[in-house]
């Protein structure tokens, strides 16, 4: 891990949202990315590729090593969907030269849930009061979103509508957790702003489609996570949740790469992070998705519905969170694998 140095990466093309650039500039000023190479250490890129730093839109975190993971990786954000204690979170939170995490803290469900064998007692939300504690609580915090785990048995239709409407009034965004058709339903009944993972049960209705582009509602499918359930589980299938995340994409649907990496021993399964991401990348292409929609998911989109309006994009003033690729995945996809150099908010990472 290299300190901050201003530096000029030459004859590097770079990926600006839409296309691959001819040959350029870019410098790297502190933190951000700069605009003026003048006293800035050239290094010359022989026309490999810079991407914008990769966010990886669903993680949860165990350790500071899951941080190294992704790093090296070169996911610079990592969108957290429930980390706790407090005091881990923290200490995760803002490490320099690592990835930068944004987090919902705990997340909520019902009594009954699968998931509330694995969360605190508070998160088995009973009750409208017990809910509107709930986000008060979270937002005292300081939850960056909310999260809610939409699961049959689990919370009743009223307690996940007020958790959705006491985050929204507060500012919040509340994303959903729905891995089957039922609480999936559940989920847009009570209008989320999005929702992680995609049913694996049957393919979503067209009805369910249609009220997602109504409702600017965005997916996070997590299909690495849904391939691994199915490997495991015989009742899974994993063509529903392939096939849905072609429905909701065909239909105008956004789509965000998140990948439910985690290293929790009551998981359905272990998604390793920082590897994922790629291969998450790949099974969104296999889904339907062009090359270049495939890499929107997984840097401009989520900075651009996460409210991340510094990242995302390569641009003087935005953070140097930036990846240098040996290919163009434009073409194949499967190039984000070549890592030659990464940089966290200006301070450059080995690559894996």
């Amino acid at each position: 891990m290299s300190s901050t140095t201003k530096i000029a990466l030459t004859n590097v093309r770079v990926f600006n949202g839409q296309k691959i650039l001819d040959p350029t500039t870019i410098v790297i000023d502190g933190e951000i990315i700069g605009s003026d190479p003048i006293g800035a250490v050239e290094q010359d890129c022989e026309g490999a590729i810079l991407l914008p730093g990769l966010i990886d839109a669903h993680i949860h975190l165990s350790g500071i090593e899951d941080l190294k993971n992704m790093s090296v990786y070169g996911i610079t954000t990592a969108l957290d969907m429930a980390t706790w204690p407090l005091e881990l979170l923290t200490s995760l939170r803002n490490q320099k030269g690592m990835t930068d995490i944004r987090s919902s803290g705990l997340s909520a469900t019902g009594p009954g849930s699968t998931h509330s064998h694995m969360l605190p007692e508070e998160c088995a939300i009973k009750t409208v009061d017990e809910a509107k504690l709930f986000i008060a609580k979270r937002v005292a915090e300081g939850s960056d979103y909310i999260k809610i785990v939409c699961d049959k048995p689990g919370p009743d239709q009223e307690v996940v509508n007020t958790l959705t409407s006491e985050a929204q009034h507060r500012g919040k965004l509340v994303i959903a957790h729905a891995a089957t058709v039922a609480p999936f339903e559940m989920a847009q009944i009570a209008k989320v702003d999005m929702i992680t993972h995609i049913p694996i049960d049957n393919v979503l209705p067209k009805e369910s489609v249609d009220r997602m582009v109504a409702d600017k509602c965005i997916s996070i499918p997590t299909l690495a996570m849904m391939e691994g359930i199915a490997k495991r589980h015989p009742h899974a299938r994993y063509e529903c949740a392939r096939d849905s995340v072609t429905a909701v994409y065909q239909a105008g649907v956004p789509v965000l790469a998140g990948t439910d990496a985690n290293s929790a021993k009551q998981a359905p399964f272990n998604v390793p992070h920082g590897e994922s991401l790629h291969h998450e990348l790949e099974l969104l292409v296999e889904a339907g998705l062009s090359n270049l929609d495939a890499l929107k998911a997984a840097t401009s989109l989520p900075a651009q519905y996460f409210g991340l309006s510094d990242r995302g994009v390569i641009e003087p003033g935005r953070r140097a969170d930036l990846v240098l690729i040996a290919g163009d995945p434009l073409q194949d996809i499967r190039a984000t694998r070549l890592l030659k150099r990464i940089w966290c908010a200006g301070i450059e990472v080995k690559p894996i």
